[in-house]
């Protein structure tokens, strides 16, 4: 199947949490959209590998996407190495995307920042043809495939974005989504350890960032992203 863009993530949330908004809106304007998780979050405080897995599916549904799949690498040791970049590369060159969205280039969990390196640099190395590739549902050699850009999300750490999206009208199935992670998020009445995203001032930092992104550009909510060359339009008139 090919995408028009895949949101990957180091994390089942991670997507949802840095570019979901974006995700819905494009899924509502006719593009075809996937997102990989790398790892199930096995390691994660709260919930289970399972239950991580049974809420990805539960989001996924929500926000309307075209596929969903998860890498299985090793939540917390997983390394951005031949042998994963060539797993990565499989799937690049399986989904075709134009656009790739991926972790943030730096941040609080190590996964994130090592993610984001390992998603870059399959990007580009999904397009020597001389690395050769077969996608286990596919019986030939896989050809070359370059995405046109790759961008990256914000999430814990305020990193200062380079773009932001207009999202206006899709936060709620944003944050729907969200919070399909019902083991992941605010639930007061949760027994669970609590962790640095547990708590109800993150989810409210979700809809107040968006709200601060959205006032400095003019909207009422955004998505904020950092890019790895210029970004170029046509015209002037093609900015807000």
């Amino acid at each position: 199947m090919k995408l028009d863009i895949l949101a990957i993530g180091s994390h089942p949330d991670d997507v949802e949490l840095g570019c979901g908004a974006t995700l819905a809106k494009e899924v509502a304007n006719g593009k075809k959209v996937g997102i990989i998780d790398l790892t199930r979050g096995e390691l994660g405080t709260r919930g289970t590998a399972e239950t991580r897995d049974e809420e990805a599916f539960n989001s996924a549904k929500i926000l309307g996407v075209h596929a969903r799949t998860n890498m299985r690498f090793a939540d917390g040791f997983f390394k951005n190495d031949k042998e994963h970049q060539i797993e990565m590369i499989k799937m690049i060159r399986f989904y075709r995307p134009e656009i790739v969205i991926c972790n943030a280039i730096d941040d609080r969990h190590i996964d994130h920042g090592k993610g984001s390196q390992l998603v870059s640099d399959a990007c580009f190395l999904s397009g020597l043809r001389k690395i050769e590739t077969v996608h286990k549902d596919e019986s030939s050699i896989q050809e070359a495939w370059r995405p046109k850009t790759v961008y990256h999300y914000i999430q814990w750490r305020d990193i200062e974005p380079d773009i932001v999206v207009d999202v206006s009208g899709f936060m709620d199935k944003k944050m729907e989504s969200v919070l399909a992670y019902k083991t992941q998020f605010f639930n007061p009445k949760s027994g669970e350890p609590e962790t640095p995203i547990s708590s109800k001032n993150f989810t409210d930092s979700i809809e107040y960032r968006a709200r601060n992104f959205g006032r400095l550009v003019g909207v009422e909510h955004a998505e904020g992203f950092t890019v790895e060359r210029y970004p170029a339009v046509d015209s002037l008139f093609d900015l807000k």
